[in-house]
């Protein structure tokens, strides 16, 4: 709780820290943060021309292929991003860390703010591609700020976790960049869960991804509450806690070491 209390406390500094940040990783470009949020429409553009226009993709759960593709790939893209960032967080920034006075755990939750802007455009496109399909928003879209919350909630434990480690152990942001490489594939965002055997599918459910994106598809596509899944919800909060358990736990028992590692 002490991490997370320090949150709340730093607020204006993980605002202040986190507009800046996106700021200077468009620095030096003449469209500066316009670049943000014109990466999305390129790959929302794409996408729409390769599977809709181009590969004429069958229907998926009764919308469009691409709008059940979009729904799976936007919390995968800001969730790869949060944590490979978060990772290199306290790396990046070591003349804060021996700061005595400065609070170097607001670091790791600074990129998974950042990578939230985006992806709130991110958002704000696909409601408007579903709408332009005729799909009509209802009370089951509210739920996609839940899987958001359960995003930052992994996020966090994981950049606390691997930010802590990798300043003792380098490698360990070439670890996670494998992990996140073969995530994408053992995740169910270009295929369903559902073309998998019986006996296989309880192993990908074990992924926490899993959840997220199939609650951004229930949220968006299949109109299913997330309370409608309590199995799957115990496991996900019971994983995500245990995450953020050992994180916080690593990064409070370790960050008295940074500045003479760093």
């Amino acid at each position: 709780m002490t991490l997370v209390l320090n949150l709340v406390k730093n607020r204006r500094l993980l605002l202040k820290f986190s507009t800046e940040e996106l700021k200077q990783r468009f620095s030096g470009s003449y469209l500066g943060v316009l670049w943000a949020f014109i990466n999305p429409l390129i790959t929302i553009t794409i996408f729409y021309f390769v599977f809709h226009i181009g590969f004429k993709s069958a229907p998926a759960e009764n919308v469009p292929f691409v709008l059940w593709l979009m729904a799976g790939m936007f919390p995968w893209m800001f969730f790869s991003e949060s944590v490979m960032s978060a990772c290199g967080s306290i790396l990046e920034k070591p003349y804060l860390v021996k700061k005595i006075v400065f609070e170097v755990s607001i670091l790791p939750p600074v990129k998974i703010l950042t990578s939230l802007y985006i992806h709130s455009f991110f958002l704000l496109v696909m409601f408007i591609m579903f709408l332009l399909n005729g799909i009509s928003p209802d009370i089951h879209f509210l739920q996609v700020f839940y899987y958001i919350f359960c995003l930052i909630s992994l996020a966090l434990g994981l950049g606390w976790l691997t930010s802590s480690i990798v300043i003792f152990i380098r490698d360990i942001s070439q670890i996670v960049g494998l992990f996140i490489q073969f995530g994408f594939w053992l995740t169910p965002i270009f295929w369903s869960h559902k073309i998998m055997p019986e006996k296989f599918q309880f192993f990908i459910k074990l992924n926490p991804l899993f959840y997220i994106i199939e609650g951004y598809r229930d949220s968006l596509v299949n109109k299913v509450w997330f309370w409608e899944k309590p199995q799957e919800t115990l496991y996900f909060w019971g994983f995500t806690l245990s995450v953020l358990f050992m994180g916080t736990y690593l990064f409070r028992r370790l960050k008295p070491h940074f500045s003479d590692i760093i």
